[in-house]
């Protein structure tokens, strides 16, 4: 005799466990009627009130920055100004130097040669060109430029700027030594 008994039907494949993701249960809402879940949800924490202490340190901490933001901005100012004032003395010495190179190259022209007297115009040209470059530009162009170079060739950088202390030093202490004698 067969058995006829129905076999049992396989189980169905559980479909989209992980299709979608559950959604969390908002905590914001009302909390849950008593139990655990209802302390979970009481998550943000009562501001606790600042002492005459932390008050008068947080005042005293935020007048101080706000001196030392006025003080950056003053200093930045009177920096920029005096650039703007160096940048105007170097360009007049240097339409000076260009001028006395000039003047220079006809007497190369008599002493030297000719071939010398020019080499002495074109220089003297170079400066003023150089000069009228410094002139046209404005501080922050110039300390751009500045970064740049020193960035392509640091090596001649810093040579540059050991050579002019040298001449910076060599002037301040010449400006001393004429102050002793006076």
């Amino acid at each position: 005799m067969a058995d006829e008994t129905p076999k049992p039907a396989a189980p169905a494949k559980k479909a989209a466990t992980k299709a979608a993701p559950r959604a969390k249960p908002a905590t914001s809402a009302a909390p849950a009627s008593g139990g655990i879940n209802a302390k979970a949800a009481k998550t943000t924490p009562k501001p606790k009130p600042k002492s005459a202490v932390e008050e008068v340190t947080a005042a005293a901490s935020q007048s101080f920055k706000d001196g030392a933001a006025k003080l950056g901005k003053d200093a930045t100012g009177k920096a920029r100004a005096y650039a703007e004032d160096g940048k105007a003395r170097v360009g007049g010495v240097l339409d000076e130097l260009s001028k006395m190179m000039g003047d220079a190259a006809g007497t190369v022209d008599e002493k030297v040669g000719a071939q010398y007297g020019n080499y002495a115009r074109s220089a003297a040209d170079a400066v003023s060109g150089f000069s009228e470059s410094l002139k046209s530009k404005n501080v922050d162009d110039i300390v751009a430029d500045a970064r740049d170079f020193v960035k392509k060739s640091p090596a001649i950088a810093i040579g540059t700027a050991a050579a002019l202390g040298f001449v910076l030093m060599r002037l301040i202490k010449s400006g001393l030594d004429n102050d002793d004698r006076a």
